[in-house]
């Protein structure tokens, strides 16, 4: 079965998810808007993919260029997005051509900043090749890369004009990366949809067989969550008061601290996971939350195989890290915590008391 979601912001746009839906690419190029030429960015795991993706597009007498990028965080630098535009450039890429972003969420974040940054905005295509990619990376138009000094401090909001979430490609994927991309689903379980949280309990062991209709529909809520979202605050702006875009940060803010401590050794998810579990831990200790939603947090995330603890004695390095998150004003740090169960509200400037006792919490 194929499913459509339409993300309704200024430009609307669909993603499908099913099996064999990347035949659908051909579909979404454009033909009748000038392209003549189409690049498609991918990592080398995904090099078979890539052409796959090539051959269609050939035949409909296309120029098409393979762009192959390194694998995970390390595409994501200002050296990879030049040579990127040195492909671009050399192949006299306009405005009316493609860009297609193959791969997972490092990939797809890559690709929408070299589209949003060529000739100040070109179309692009996402086909997302991991969990993490579909219910994350690949909706919302966030694009980006890393700095050193942390993760997607440079970026721009450009949205795709499709999504193609192909279910097939999760069949090939380690188990570790299935379980890192299952974080996110259950990240929208906490902010937005409870029934995901139900339906990882109810069928636990589901979760681990990509080729289960489970996965497929826990990845298919995911998304719903991700698009409702971004519809309503596509730039993380909260103007109405309300938290906006900024609840798909949950468990973000401490994660990527993680994850620029590690130098990205540890999976996205796998980091997103301990940040949940971190703010949870400041949420009940801020008497937001009660003792029992702080538990399922545990045990959720447990089931699914994902850490819920870190290392101790690091905590000065991971807070000046934090302070560079994208949520800081000022001086003050912000985190996205939950007031009750799919509730999600902006915690701004706590104590460092209680900082330092979730971290603590999340350390023992």
């Amino acid at each position: 079965m194929t499913t459509r979601l339409t993300v309704p912001t200024a430009h609307p746009y669909q993603v499908v998810i099913g099996n064999g839906v990347h035949e659908e690419l051909r579909g979404l190029i454009g033909f009748g808007l000038g392209v003549l030429r189409v690049a498609i960015i991918h990592p080398p795991s995904m090099a078979d993919q890539a052409a796959r993706l090539r051959d269609p597009l050939l035949s409909d007498h296309l120029e098409v260029h393979l762009i192959e990028v390194p694998d995970s965080e390390q595409a994501k630098t200002a050296d990879v997005l030049t040579f990127c535009w040195k492909v671009l450039g050399e192949a006299g890429f306009t405005r009316s051509d493609v860009i297609v972003g193959l791969g997972g969420g490092a990939t797809t974040d890559l690709a929408g900043f070299v589209a949003a940054s060529w000739l100040r905005g070109v179309r692009f295509v996402n086909v997302p090749t991991t969990v993490l990619g579909m219910v994350d990376a690949a909706v919302g138009g966030k694009t980006g890369i890393n700095t050193a000094e942390g993760k997607n401090l440079v970026g721009a909001f450009h949205e795709p004009v499709g999504v193609l979430c192909d279910l097939d490609v999760l069949t090939g994927l380690p188990a570790r990366e299935l379980r890192s991309g299952m974080a996110e689903v259950v990240k929208c379980g906490f902010i937005a949809d409870p029934s995901i949280l139900d339906l990882v309990e109810a069928v636990p062991d589901a979760i681990a067989d990509p080729t289960s209709p489970i996965v497929a529909e826990l990845i298919t809520k995911g998304i719903a969550v991700k698009a409702r979202t971004v519809a309503g605050d596509l730039r993380e702006t909260g103007e109405d008061g309300s938290i906006g875009r900024e609840a798909l940060n949950y468990g973000h803010t401490f994660g990527h601290a993680v994850e620029r401590f590690e130098h990205y050794r540890v999976r996205h998810g796998e980091a997103i996971s301990i940040g949940m579990v971190f703010v949870a831990e400041l949420a009940h200790r801020s008497g937001l939350i009660e003792q029992d939603l702080l538990d399922r947090h545990r045990s959720i995330l447990a089931t699914v195989g994902l850490p819920v603890r870190y290392r101790p004695g690091i905590w000065e390095a991971l807070a000046t890290t934090m302070r560079l998150d994208k949520k800081t004003r000022g001086d003050q740090l912000r985190f996205v915590v939950l007031e009750s169960l799919a509730q999600p509200v902006i915690l701004a400037g706590p104590d460092e008391s209680l900082l330092l006792d979730a971290y603590r919490a999340v350390s023992s």
